[in-house]
């Protein structure tokens, strides 16, 4: 019975030791940086906040990675931005009552590139939905 007890015991560490290990969710830095296939489902997200909203903070979280803005359209609600040597395109468009996708895709249509510059600005903007725009007062 002890027996018994000490392999349950040493199976139940083992779960508790690799699971954090090997399924965790976070990424790593190096798994962030180094370029692979990313899927398009991974290149778009939805929110539920309104769509100019979600234009604005896109700006403000590519603007906040330090990223170079090449052009904005907050007509269509496009923003092309210049990341590690590579064009994507951010696309902000209506997904419903109260609701926005995101999607940032890659300019040249390869999928090959570092996820982590679509995750950190997904992740930006997750951080700051409950930022407040306010209009820009004219004095």
């Amino acid at each position: 019975m002890e027996r018994i007890k000490k392999i349950l015991l040493g199976i139940f560490f083992v779960i508790l030791f690799f699971g954090n290990v090997c399924f965790s969710e976070e990424l790593t830095v190096q798994q962030l940086t180094t370029p692979r296939t990313v899927a398009f489902s991974e290149c778009a997200k939805s929110y539920n906040m309104p769509v100019d909203k979600l234009y604005l903070l896109s700006v403000d979280s590519i603007a906040a990675n330090r990223f170079e803005i090449k052009e904005l359209q907050s007509k269509m609600g496009y923003v092309l931005f210049r990341a590690a040597g590579r064009e994507f395109l951010a696309t902000s468009a209506y997904y419903g009552a109260n609701k926005s996708i995101l999607r940032i895709t890659p300019a040249n249509n390869n999928y090959y590139f570092a996820p982590g510059i679509v995750l950190n600005i997904f992740k930006y903007i997750d951080l700051n939905t409950d930022a407040e725009f306010k209009p820009v007062q004219k004095s």
